[in-house]
């Protein structure tokens, strides 16, 4: 890697669009809230937790994710664990982040949905005030619930459309295609929440055809198996729908056989508005910018195209048009400053 792609991995202003709140809880902090809630484990050390970290499929990864969220019970906890992930990636050059939060994780195990929206909230106006750091709150649907489930939680979403931006909808994938929520998705549009979903990560190409046309979203959350389809790829590149693509996850999760096969450079190539994102950055060991070193190294992507993928964070993103500009002159003079 030159010394210039550091540079501008290590310093561009960028957004982050596709990044789970519960997926940044590090092993630290997840033994650290265990022992204050008092909710036992199956892990003694940070090593045992790490070395849990082995994933064949998102169903595995899930299955810990869910256990990891057991030790998350207070607004504090909520606050810690927000807070510490925007510590964390202010120092990646974040200035922008729209974060997504699976509430019925948590009211199914007694936890106030206010419980969790003040937590998230009052770090991220924390972090608006102490860092300059914008944000976005997505609330997810879990498709491998029922739908009648997703209208209790846009039930309590509709209380606090002060804090809840949009909603998305994540878990496991397969078997559970975009149709099987299109009701209670034009139930949240119709109450003016934005919507987004996680489509052909595992499903494929349908499911995005189906997010579109199904649930009307205005971003696609993945959308590898997209290339599977090329008239699919056209519409995208035509509609400049943005992309919020997760490279290490989808390696850690088998989803692709190396970081080499990630598809962000066709996209780049085809001209889509793809974006580079880092899920759940705990479990898979890599954070906002460990995702830019990953498609730059692996994808021999050159400067000019960092350059797009931070600019492409803010096209992609939610902010106003001044606001997306405001941003885009932040690009150009740290460029400026580096020449």
């Amino acid at each position: 890697m030159t010394d210039l792609a550091n540079a501008l991995i290590d310093t561009l202003p960028k957004a982050e669009l596709h990044l789970h709140i519960e997926g940044t809880l590090e092993p630290e902090l997840m033994l650290e809230l265990a022992r204050r809630n008092k909710v036992d484990l199956p892990y003694e050390t940070v090593e045992d937790v790490r070395n849990a970290y082995q994933f064949d499929c998102l169903q595995d990864f899930l299955d810990i994710y869910y256990l990891g969220m057991s030790v998350l019970i207070t607004e504090r906890d909520f606050h810690d664990l927000t807070w510490a992930y925007l510590m964390r990636v202010q120092q990646d050059g974040l200035t922008h982040v729209e974060m997504f939060f699976d509430p019925q994780a948590h009211t199914d195990r007694g936890v106030a949905f206010e419980t969790v929206v003040a937590g998230i909230t009052s770090a991220l106006e924390q972090a608006r005030r102490e860092f300059g750091i914008t944000s976005k709150l997505i609330m997810c649907f879990l498709r491998h619930l029922p739908e009648e489930q997703a209208f209790e939680a846009l039930d309590c979403a509709c209380k606090h459309k002060d804090h809840i931006f949009g909603v998305g909808l994540d878990s496991s994938e397969r078997g559970h295609p975009p149709e099987k929520f299109e009701r209670v998705f034009a139930a949240a549009r119709d109450e003016g929440f934005v919507p987004v979903a996680h489509a052909g990560e595992e499903g494929d190409a349908s499911y995005v055809r189906g997010a579109l046309d199904s649930l009307k979203v205005v971003r696609v959350d993945h959308g590898n198996r997209a290339f599977d389809d090329s008239a699919l790829i056209r519409r995208l590149a035509d509609q400049q729908t943005p992309l919020t693509m997760c490279p290490i996850s989808n390696w850690r999760l088998k989803g692709i056989p190396n970081l080499a096969a990630s598809p962000v450079k066709k996209a780049l190539d085809a001209g889509l508005l793809v974006t580079v994102n880092s899920d759940d950055p705990s479990y898979f060991g890599g954070y906002l910018n460990d995702n830019y070193r990953a498609v730059h190294d692996h994808l021999a992507l050159s400067e000019a195209e960092i350059v797009t993928l931070a600019r492409n964070s803010f096209a992609g993103s939610f902010l106003s048009d001044a606001e997306k500009q405001a941003q885009m002159d932040k690009i150009d003079a740290q460029i400026d400053s580096l020449s």
